[in-house]
C-alpha cells in the first residue's frame, strides 16, 4: 500500500488482480436487489429444521422488531416445533400459521430451551402470551380465544423488547 510497483513487482500485481477476478467470477454472487434487512431478504431455508424462513414484524409501543421466523406450516412441522433445538437466536423464532378460528395450546415437551409463547389473535394482534415457558413442561399453555397464529421467542425476547397483548404482529 502506498508504495510504488515497478517491473516485477506490477507484473506481479497484476497477475495477482487477475486471479481475484476469476475467484470472484466463480464465487456465488448476491444480487443487488437483495437486501439484508429482515423485511426484504428473500425466504431461506434452516438448516437444522429444513423449514422456510421469513421476516416477520411486531410493532409495539417500544418499536417495530422483525425477526426471521421458522414456518411450521404442516402437522409434521407443528407438532415438532422447536423440540430438541439448543440454540435460537435473539431474532430468530418460529411462527405456527392457524385459520383464526379456534383456541391453540402449546406444550413444552421436549424442548430444553424455555420459550416465549405469544398467542396472535384476530386482526393479527396479540392476544396473550407465555412468558419463560418451563423447558421440558407437559403443562400446557392456552391462547385466550381463537388465533391466527402462534409465534415462539426465545425465553425472555418479549419483555426485553416490550412486546405485549394487543401489540400487531405480521408475517
Amino acid at each position: 500500500m502506498g508504495r510504488r510497483s515497478t517491473g516485477r513487482g506490477l507484473t506481479a500485481g497484476i497477475l495477482a488482480a487477475g486471479a481475484l477476478l476469476g475467484i470472484a467470477a466463480c464465487s456465488p454472487q448476491v444480487s443487488a436487489e437483495a437486501g439484508t434487512n429482515a423485511e426484504t431478504a428473500a425466504p431461506t431455508v434452516h438448516p437444522v429444521s429444513g423449514l422456510q424462513v421469513i421476516p416477520l414484524t411486531v410493532e409495539s409501543a417500544a418499536g417495530k422488531h422483525r425477526f426471521a421466523v421458522e414456518v411450521a406450516d404442516t402437522p409434521e412441522a407443528q407438532r415438532k416445533g422447536l423440540m430438541f433445538r439448543t440454540e435460537l437466536g435473539p431474532d430468530e423464532g418460529m411462527i405456527f400459521p392457524y385459520d383464526g378460528k379456534t383456541a391453540q395450546s402449546f406444550w413444552m415437551k421436549n424442548t430444553p430451551l424455555p420459550l416465549d409463547i405469544i398467542f396472535v389473535g384476530p386482526g393479527g394482534r396479540i392476544s396473550n402470551i407465555a412468558a419463560n415457558a418451563t423447558p421440558y413442561s407437559l403443562e400446557p399453555v392456552y391462547s385466550v380465544g381463537p388465533v391466527l397464529g402462534v409465534l415462539e421467542l426465545a425465553g425472555g425476547r418479549s419483555a426485553e423488547l416490550g412486546i405485549e397483548p394487543g401489540d400487531k404482529v405480521a408475517w
